[in-house]
């Protein structure tokens, strides 16, 4: 009898092993309603490539319940037989902790490959979402998918993500859309339109690009194959955007994008002193124009005492654009190809501010020195250096990103050079032309 039964079972398992094979995602929806304790047991009963197969179709929450609760031995045949890349969205849900005990029980050279797959640079995509994704199939009703958002207690869950059996993803449907839903609906049902998602190795640009024209509530993340990592929450997308924006507010006055208030000293000089040594270079430039009227400063001492207005007001006119461009930049409202609009506007708010400030500044210039010359002067040097200034601040950050370049590292200080060498040229040299007329009473 005892032969007999053993003899039974073997075509039954064997029955068993082809059905897993043939369809791991059939059997895996089978699985999912299991106890975990039942379904370890189901998978170290399969040899390692047909239980991986199934392993990989489970739900991620459960798979990921699995993984802390299953034998050495499964765990090392199982992930040695999955494709790292799934295998590791799966591991990254785990704690740093559990993720390393793990990892010490396979080869070596299959660790390092796990190792190198959970390892996203900072500043992309990867590094900012979370792989702990709730993932739905297209078959499953509301009612259960409704179900199953109860029992998530360690992340919010604002979008649905739905994918195929591969893991692909499908689209994302807004909870609110799904909760009134008729229960025996199907996801499959309320599909429309083509989902919004990100590469994992996108850079942090991109996603605040997408946060800002999308208004999104969080962002699916994806492989190159469009298989479902992991998300981006609100929260998480809000930082990258405040990231982005302070790391250029930093960069566009010489200091480094990493640097923070807390940082070493040594860290911060290392980040800065290039920039205050080009800095002063280009001072020792504006200096140098300054020389060249010499003789001038020397016959008309009062021009000395307007030379920082007129700098100060190009610079101010200066920044104000480069700080729209720049900010029209990070947020791609605009590109180089746009650079003809941007400058076009900039020269003519420069223009009708020039104007505006010029007449101020010449009444002041005439009360003060007594010189109607001299007030001519500083007026005509104030448009002239206003409508250059705002061209430079529009001009310089679109010319550094069209060359490749970080606008925000260096925009300032070309922008510095140029105000402070058009707005002392424009004024000297006005000043030089017409020094006949510069009686100062």
């Amino acid at each position: 009898m005892a032969k007999a039964k053993k003899k039974s079972t073997g075509p039954a398992q064997a029955l068993i092993q082809g059905f897993l094979q043939q369809y791991p995602q059939e059997a895996a929806k089978s699985i999912d309603s299991l106890p975990p304790e039942d379904a370890i047991r189901h998978l170290r009963a399969e040899p390692g490539p047909v239980a991986a197969s199934v392993f990989l179709c489970l739900n991620p929450d459960f798979a990921t319940e699995l993984i802390t609760k299953m034998e050495e031995d499964l765990f090392r045949a199982l992930f040695t037989a999955v494709d790292p890349a799934r295998g590791a969205a799966l591991l990254a849900r785990l704690d740093e902790g559990t993720i390393e005990s793990r990892l010490a029980l396979l080869p070596e050279q299959v660790a390092r490959e796990y190792q190198e797959l959970l390892a996203y640079p900072q500043d992309t995509a990867g590094h900012l979402m979370d792989p702990r994704v709730t993932a739905f199939r297209p078959d499953e009703t509301v009612e259960s998918v409704l179900k199953r958002i109860r029992t998530v207690r360690d992340r919010r869950v604002l979008d649905i993500c739905v994918v195929d059996d591969e893991g692909m993803l499908l689209t994302t449907l807004p909870l609110q859309e799904v909760a009134i839903s008729e229960p025996k609906s199907r996801l499959g049902e309320i599909i429309q339109g083509q989902p919004v998602s990100i590469h994992v190795m996108s850079p942090r640009e991109e996603v605040v690009q997408l946060l800002e024209e999308r208004r999104l509530a969080s962002l699916p993340v994806v492989d190159l194959d469009g298989k479902l990592l992991g998300i981006i929450r609100y929260d998480a997308l809000v930082t990258a955007a405040k990231r982005e924006a302070t790391g250029d507010l930093q960069a566009m006055f010489g200091a480094g994008r990493d640097e923070r208030a807390l940082s070493k000293a040594s860290f911060a000089i290392r980040k800065r002193l290039p920039w205050l040594e080009i800095n002063l270079a280009t001072a020792f430039l504006a200096a140098a124009v300054v020389g060249l009227f010499e003789d001038t400063i020397a016959r008309i001492t009062a021009l000395a005492v307007f030379l920082p207005v007129v700098a100060g007001q190009s610079g101010n006119t200066g920044s104000q654009a480069l700080a729209v461009t720049m900010r029209g930049l990070a947020l791609r409202e605009i590109r180089t190809r746009h650079w003809f609009r941007i400058a076009r506007k900039e020269v003519a708010v420069g223009f009708v501010n020039g104007c505006a400030v010029a007449v101020t500044t010449s009444l002041v210039a005439y009360l003060w020195m007594r010189s109607f010359g001299l007030a001519a002067v500083i007026g005509i040097a104030m448009v002239l250096s206003m409508v250059v200034a705002g061209f430079a601040g529009a001009v310089i950050p679109v010319i550094l990103k069209a060359f490749g370049q970080d606008p925000a590292q260096s925009s300032s200080i070309v922008l510095t050079t140029v105000t402070d060498v058009v707005g002392f040229m424009s004024f000297l040299g006005l000043a030089t032309v017409l020094s006949g007329m510069l009686t100062v009473g």
